[in-house]
Formats: structure tokens, sequence, C-alpha cells
């Protein structure tokens, strides 16, 4: 029988966020804590806070952690937005050693994914078959690609080649507003790049996530694709979810 309780951190570039969630609905229970990523953000420094947030709610029970990394078998392979000794790190291995818990009971894997698991579950991806991508807009661009509702880990979509750019160079939130771009200007910078990613998986349904999200009213109407382009209903408590219910046993 699947837990009815999880715990989920999630790790960004600016800050660690974790909270206890209710796995048959989705919702976080309470009020979710955040403290700012330390600078540098090395794996002892992160590991420190993960330590303290999961320890503030007093949590007992098996933790999952997600990482803007590449993770394989609980190993960071990538660093985008933290400090690259991240890179070659056992990151479960150092999370379970801080959370005093066996390396079983600590799942670490990639921000997008978690993100794309908690949509699939509970939000927009809801019943959805053939191929979903989820990307989430912010300092970069994640991708969580599923097939059928299974999830095909590890995608970096966000680094395909745009005109000679890197993606999200050219289409992050973080272009917007770095260039003080208006939605009307980001807008085309978006639907070039969905329709590189389009040519290349042909995808069923594309969920857009991140902190656009919450205002994609403003952006969704001008994108000019032939995919279905909706908003992840999570916002920004998806990679919390997703890490709760991978830890839960639940992972796609």
């Amino acid at each position: 029988m699947s837990a009815t309780r999880g715990f989920g951190v999630d790790i960004g570039g600016s800050g660690i966020k974790g909270c206890v969630v209710d796995l048959e609905t989705g919702v976080l229970e309470g009020e979710r804590l955040r403290i700012p990523t330390p600078q540098p953000s090395t794996p002892e420094a992160v590991a420190e806070v993960v330590a303290e947030i999961v320890g503030k709610f007093g949590w007992e029970g098996p933790v999952g952690v997600t990482l803007p990394c590449v993770v394989k078998r609980g190993v960071a392979h990538s660093a985008a937005n933290v400090d690259p000794g991240w890179i070659g790190t056992d990151a479960a291995a150092l999370f379970a050693g801080k959370l005093g818990r066996a390396t079983t009971e600590v799942v670490v894997l990639n921000d997008a994914d978690a993100a794309g698991l908690a949509e699939m579950r509970f939000g927009a991806g809801l019943g959805k078959d053939g191929t979903v991508v989820l990307l989430t807009f912010g300092t970069g661009i994640g991708s969580a690609v599923f097939l059928d509702g299974k999830l095909v880990p590890n995608t970096e979509f966000g680094h395909l080649e745009v005109d000679g750019h890197d993606a999200e160079k050219q289409a992050a939130a973080s272009v917007k507003e770095d260039l003080d771009l208006s939605w009307e200007e980001w807008a085309p910078r978006v639907t070039r790049y969905l329709r590189v990613l389009e040519d290349l998986v042909w995808p069923d349904l594309v969920i857009a996530g991140g902190g656009v999200s919450k205002k994609a009213h403003k952006w969704l109407p001008l994108l000019e694709v032939r995919t279905e382009v909706v908003a992840a209903t999570l916002k920004n408590d998806a990679g919390i979810v997703g890490a709760a219910s991978a830890a839960a046993g639940l992972r796609g």
C-alpha cells in the first residue's frame, strides 16, 4: 500500500524549499519552508540546509530531493545554476548521511523530472497519453518527457541549439527579466524554441511550468506553434510534490 504522506525538498539556484505533502491530493500540508541557497552552493553547504529543513518539520520517513542536475542512481552528473562541485557527487549518499537515514530512504532526481512527475500525477498531465513534455521556464529551461505516463529521465531540452545559441540563453524567463522584455517581445523567442523542439520529438502536449506559469494568460495565447501548450497547475510547488512522490515509491 502506498504512503499517504511524503516529504519533498526542491533545490534551486536561489532557494531551497521543503514541505510535507499529502500524496493522495498532491497538496502541501501547511506552509512550505524556504531558505536561500548558500553561496557558494557547494554540496556540503546545500546538504546542511536540506537537513535543517527536514529537521524543522520533524519528518522521520523517506525524503525526496530535487537537484538542477542530471542525476543517475543518486549521482549528479551536471550542475546547472549550482556549484560545479556537484558534478560526480553521490548526492543520495550525502543527503542520507546528513539526514541520518539509509540511502534507500533518500531519492534524488532532476528538478524538472520531479515537477513533471507531479504534473502528470496531480496536474495538467493527469490522464494524458502519448508524448508529453513539461518545460520549466526560470533561470534556465528544464525539461521532463513522458511517454504514455512513463518518465524518460534526464532530458536536457533546455540546451537544444536554436539558431546557433543554447535555447535557454534565448528563451528562459531570466532572459525576459534581464533584457526587460515585454510578454509580446519574449513570446516569439519561446515560439522559436518550441518549434525546434516540436520538430525533434513531436509532442502531443507541452506543459509550461516555472514562475511564469502564474501569468500564463499573458503569453501562452501569443505562441504560434502546432502543439497544445497549457500552464502547469502546481506552479512552484511541483518540485516538492514530485520529490515527495518519488520518495514514497510513486515514481512514474
